[in-house]
């Protein structure tokens, strides 16, 4: 993913941004260079989709049927290199455990009330940087005198509020729907406060 800053008619140079682990977004910039408009857009990286999809298939299982890479690859279409990947990196930070031998396969650490998406996404992704200078690693020169860097801020803090009120749970609990069980709309969405 790329960012671009766009000047109107044509002004100015066109400046390319690294790109964050989980937004896109376009500056629009007046003839001053300014910022005019800033359009924001969230994208997890697919490590962070598959994760948590793996675990939803792991989270089915709990508390006694280890989930194994094949049935997660069977039911989520995510190569199982990848999910050797991502599961490895779970299982380290204590989210799952593996069950060797015969019968084997993954489960839950904790029950799926008790694992957030939030708690997820932290391992596989990092903390939410919805910009650079937000990023630890990255940083940036002019967060003293920047006052966008506290409205990204905000904006980061929110969405990891948000994705702390989600649990694996949750998500077992929403199931029904997808398969046509209920057609009550409250239970098609997640309300953000």
């Amino acid at each position: 993913m790329v960012h671009y800053t766009i000047h109107p008619k044509g002004q100015g140079k066109q400046k390319q941004y690294p790109p964050t682990a989980s937004f896109s977004y376009v500056l629009i910039l007046d003839k001053n260079g300014r910022v005019f408009y800033i359009f924001i857009m969230l994208r997890l990286s697919t490590k962070g989709q598959y994760g948590v999809r793996a675990m939803f298939e792991i989270a089915r299982g709990y508390p006694e049927n280890p989930v194994t890479i094949k049935e997660i690859y069977e039911r989520q279409d995510v190569s199982v290199a990848y999910l050797e990947q991502i599961l490895n990196k779970l299982r380290k930070a204590g989210i799952v455990r593996s069950v060797k031998g015969p019968g084997g396969g993954y489960l839950l650490a904790k029950e799926p009330g008790h694992i957030t998406i939030a708690e997820i996404l932290k391992e596989l992704e990092g903390p939410v940087a919805i910009t650079s200078c937000l990023d630890p690693e990255e940083g940036c020169s002019r967060v003293e005198g920047c006052v966008t860097h506290l409205l990204w801020r905000s904006l980061g803090a929110k969405i990891e509020a948000f994705l702390e009120t989600i649990t694996l749970k949750d998500l077992l609990e929403k199931e029904p729907v997808l398969k046509g069980v209920d057609h009550d709309d409250s239970l098609y969405r997640f309300d953000v406060a």
